[in-house]
């Protein structure tokens, strides 16, 4: 009887000492990540305070590009500061619409035979000191289509960029246009500004804004224009996003830091019409993430005369034979999207 006793005894003590131990542990973690907080509130505050110019927009920006984070750089300057930070360190297009005599796409009845989907695609690795991605060079432009969520967008959710390229019996994607994303907490159900599939207008028909994507003939259409001003140009699959980034040959003008570092996912097209699809991996140890100006250089490098930024930041992701090719900037993996640009066999 005794011997029990001192048992429980000391599965009581053992309890209170594991409980004890636990409650330690989380005292810990609360400390550690106070401290954290503290920290990363005291480096903002310096970077925001103090004399570099260059440091405050780099950061400044680079908030503002984010769904979630927008806030922190309001709690230091007032909304006309902001807006004149922006200003200060962007990519400002060249104010033209692509010429599509500039781009010339062999025929297929000229080709001694069609190309194989596995030789369409090359996929190469892209890296600096600050920042890791992936480019996808698509030969066959024509194989590059719009894929959207839902034919008709409303209360629903969006599509993970696997589904889209399963949905579309694709091969390959990545995430294309805007769409509303209040505080990060969007669901990816609402595209922003025009979207085209397979001729159609799914969205945005009156909007005025930047559009990107592929006419009749196949060849990329980048600038600013209304959605129906984008029909009358023959766009058989756009979508809305920005900034242009080569127009004609010409590359955008980017002062200061232009927009800051960040997950991007860009398209282009060379001259003989091979789409360029590119996107960098970013709010990482390994890869901090690209600007504006970093893009522009490695699409200019691959030959594009005609690119434009796509959505970026969490939602960058890149889909390749079976697998995810890049690496989101998110925990959860790639976020559901409206429209993917994908790649058909």
């Amino acid at each position: 009887m005794r011997e029990n006793v001192i048992s429980a005894e000391n599965n009581v003590s053992k309890k209170k000492k594991g409980g004890r131990i636990v409650g330690r542990i989380f005292i810990v973690l609360g400390l550690v990540i106070l401290f954290l907080l503290f920290f990363i509130l005291g480096t903002i505050t310096v970077v925001f305070r103090g004399p570099s110019e260059t440091a405050k927009g780099l950061l400044a920006t680079t908030l503002m590009e984010t769904s979630a984070m927008k806030f922190v750089p309001r709690m230091y300057f007032s909304e006309e500061e902001v807006d004149l930070l922006l200003k200060k360190n962007s990519a400002v297009a060249v104010d033209e619409i692509t010429d599509t005599s500039l781009v010339v796409i062999e025929k297929k009845e000229e080709l001694s035979e069609e190309i194989k989907p596995e030789e369409n695609i090359e996929i190469i690795d892209i890296s600096s000191s600050t920042y890791k991605g992936k480019l996808m060079i698509v030969k066959d432009p024509s194989k590059v289509k719009v894929s959207v969520s839902a034919e008709n967008f409303g209360d629903g959710k969006g599509m993970k960029i696997d589904e889209h390229v399963e949905k579309e019996g694709a091969i390959a994607g990545v995430n294309a246009g805007g769409f509303a994303d209040e505080n990060g907490m969007g669901n990816g159900g609402q595209p922003l500004g025009l979207v085209i599939k397979d001729g159609r207008v799914v969205s945005g028909l009156e909007t005025y804004s930047c559009v990107i994507g592929l006419d009749k003939d196949d060849k990329l259409i980048v600038g600013s224009m209304k959605g129906t001003e984008a029909v009358e140009r023959g766009l058989r699959d756009a979508v809305s996003f920005g900034p242009v980034y080569i127009v004609n040959g010409k590359r955008s003008e980017v002062i200061g830091t232009g927009g800051g570092v960040n997950p991007r996912t860009c398209i282009g097209q060379r001259a003989d019409g091979a789409v360029l699809l590119l996107t960098i991996d970013g709010r990482q140890a390994t890869s901090l993430g690209a600007t504006h100006s970093d893009c522009i250089d490695i699409l200019e490098e691959y030959g594009a005369v005609n690119a434009a930024n796509l959505d970026g930041g969490s939602s960058t992701s890149m889909y390749y034979d079976g697998e995810i090719q890049n690496v989101p900037a998110t925990v959860y993996g790639p976020r559901d999207i409206p429209t993917a640009f994908v790649v058909m066999p």
